[in-house]
């Protein structure tokens, strides 16, 4: 089981005596998300990899493309594992983008089932599957990265910390 830190902890902050806290992120229903979207970011890449490694020898044009979404999910389910709420609109786009991809793929890996086509390393019935798959797949991703948006992974709040040294530098006075 994977667990994450607890988000409300003091985070570094440039001023001294103000400390930063995340509220929404200690809420379970928060890190439930979180945790669902870094799943599915990663069952995603999952996806995609044994798709492109069993259909390689086949593959013509895409294998670019289908390496640039491997590594960019990757790196999206790191970011969402460390509370970046930037990455949520950015993996929802993706992933509707891959939905896309998938639904124009899944048939042509069925069509490549018959004779006289080469086939792939694993089955095309399989990778025609495994490509539709991929369509849920992203439609939770896209529902659940909405979600968390919505939940405010992002939200700050600041506070004084009361057994902090005063500012030395508090800046202009301010008007009474």
């Amino acid at each position: 089981m994977v667990t994450f830190a607890m988000s409300a902890s003091p985070a570094r902050s440039e001023r001294p005596g103000v400390v930063i806290t995340h509220p929404n992120r200690d809420k379970p229903v928060v890190q439930g998300t979180r945790a669902i979207v870094v799943l599915l970011l990663l069952v995603s890449a999952g996806l995609v990899l044994i798709i492109t490694v069993g259909g390689w020898s086949v593959l013509e044009g895409a294998k670019p493309i289908q390496i640039g979404f491997i590594v960019v999910y990757l790196i999206l389910a790191f970011y969402a594992a460390r509370w970046k709420g930037g990455v949520l609109p950015i993996a929802a786009a993706l992933a509707v983008l891959l939905a896309i991809f998938a639904l124009v793929a899944g048939p042509a890996w069925f069509n490549r089932d018959k004779t006289g086509f080469i086939q792939p390393d694993i089955n095309a019935g399989l990778l025609g599957l495994l490509t539709l798959l991929l369509v849920p797949v992203q439609m939770l991703l896209v529902a659940f990265t909405l979600r968390g948006f919505s939940q405010g992974w992002n939200v700050e709040l600041e506070r004084r910390d009361p057994g902090a040294a005063p500012d030395p530098y508090p800046g202009p006075p301010q008007p009474a």
